[in-house]
């Protein structure tokens, strides 16, 4: 295929397209199961923020922890920011989740495989519109002002999410094959979450703050939080040197993911 470069990129269009339908429906269903089975619902979109806002704010009032001056509110900033990490860490769980889960079908029927993607990618954006209740809700609690680039605030949060989706579509194959990097993922974004100011604004000093920098999930986060709030972009460079580099590797990762899936479903299928 790599060949015809062509032909692959018509034949890559063609399936996304002809996917859309299924992976609604797959999204509906997937949407379904996982809020008819739980007892609290939606309820569980809101909480991590509100644990995890509740706990560091007070950490900071009994001086366990001082992380600085935010630009808002300590509970909001927290609230917000842990809102926005939870998407990216779905958005990069969802591809390896739903490829794994898919095996059977992938064995037995041949449909675009670009469906069980966009089906989670949905269901990602699905359940950033249910926490945009509570950001809103923050914002009236709060008395923050907004900035006209607020509506911009989308196009940094698509990036976000599509840096998740390069990822975890990168590592869907592999985590078909094998259960470690589920698992592995897991305690990847336990130690990614402090390397990420989700708690803290970002340090200037120190090994610390270079890693923190460095980190590509910082730009994208933080453009989308101060797009929303401040309207101030502290470093657009870095924000559009991810962007642009998210945009190529996820276009890599989709040829990438095509080529390898065959072998991976017959690999299973044995």
């Amino acid at each position: 295929m790599l060949r015809h470069p062509l032909r692959l990129f018509r034949l890559m269009w063609r399936d996304l397209l002809a996917s859309r339908e299924l992976a609604w429906r797959l999204m509906v269903r997937d949407l379904s199961a996982q809020y008819r089975q739980s007892l609290l619902g939606i309820t569980w979109a809101f909480l991590p923020p509100i644990i995890m806002a509740a706990g560091f704010t007070l950490a900071g009032e009994a001086n366990v922890i001082n992380v600085g001056a935010t630009d808002l509110p300590y509970p909001a900033y927290v609230m917000f920011s842990t809102a926005l990490w939870q998407t990216f860490v779905e958005s990069l769980n969802g591809p390896v989740q739903a490829v794994t889960l898919a095996k059977p079908m992938l064995a037995r029927v041949n449909f675009p495989r670009e469906a069980i993607i966009l089906a989670k990618v949905g269901e990602v954006f699905f359940n950033f519109a249910i926490k945009l209740v509570l950001i809103v809700a923050l914002f009236i609690w709060f008395q923050i002002p907004t900035h006209w680039t607020v509506i911009l605030a989308p196009v940094a949060l698509i990036h976000l999410i599509m840096l998740g989706t390069f990822i975890g579509t990168l590592l869907a194959p592999l985590g078909v094959l094998y259960q470690d990097v589920s698992k592995g993922l897991t305690i990847i974004t336990g130690f990614w979450l402090f390397l990420t100011p989700v708690i803290y604004p970002v340090p200037n000093e120190g090994i610390f703050g270079s890693l923190v920098k460095l980190n590509p999930v910082t730009p994208l986060l933080v453009t989308t939080r101060e797009l929303a709030t401040t309207g101030v972009v502290s470093d657009a460079h870095q924000f559009w040197v991810v962007s642009v580099m998210t945009i190529f590797g996820l276009l890599l990762t989709w040829i990438g993911f095509r080529i390898a899936m065959p072998y991976v479903i017959e690999r299973v299928s044995s």
